[in-house]
């Protein structure tokens, strides 16, 4: 059943043209699985992205938070404080999803490392990324990245 809602939810945002916006508030993602978009919070700052999804009881099943760092970087992430299971999707500057981590543990302090040269990580929902099918490969859209040298530019 939920499976079938995801569907759906996938199909009218791609049927509706909204997967083809680029706007701050929302991450498009793309591969041979097919697409995905997803209304994101902004953390772009060392306050921001310390507080990340800290003490909160849930979030919508199309939503996420987006971290964004001015440079290309070796990028490691916790759990600490978060209270709901994630998954985390770690990016390099072109906007390629080079890894996954899925089912990050509540509460869990235990480092979960991304990987080098990465820029963005996006958090949704814990076991999204493998029911919709997302893979490590995937595109991503978001006007944080170079325009110039994304892989899926605005």
């Amino acid at each position: 059943m939920r499976l079938c809602a995801l569907a759906i939810f996938l199909f009218l945002f791609t049927a509706t043209g909204l997967a083809a916006q680029c706007r701050e508030d929302a991450v498009m993602l793309r591969g041979d699985w097919g697409e995905a978009r997803f209304a994101v919070e902004i953390a772009d700052d060392d306050s921001e992205r310390a507080q990340g999804l800290m003490h909160r009881p849930s979030m919508p099943l199309s939503a996420g938070m987006l971290f964004i760092y001015e440079r290309p970087q070796r990028l490691s992430f916790w759990m600490r404080n978060t209270l709901i299971p994630l998954d985390l999707l770690f990016i390099d500057p072109q906007g390629q999803v080079q890894h996954i981590h899925h089912l990050a543990v509540p509460l869990d302090e235990t480092p979960i490392p991304g990987g080098d040269g990465l820029t963005h990580v996006l958090e949704i929902n814990g076991g999204l990324a493998r029911r919709m099918g997302i893979t490590e490969g995937s595109f991503v859209r978001h006007p944080s990245f170079d325009q110039g040298n994304a892989v899926w530019p605005c």
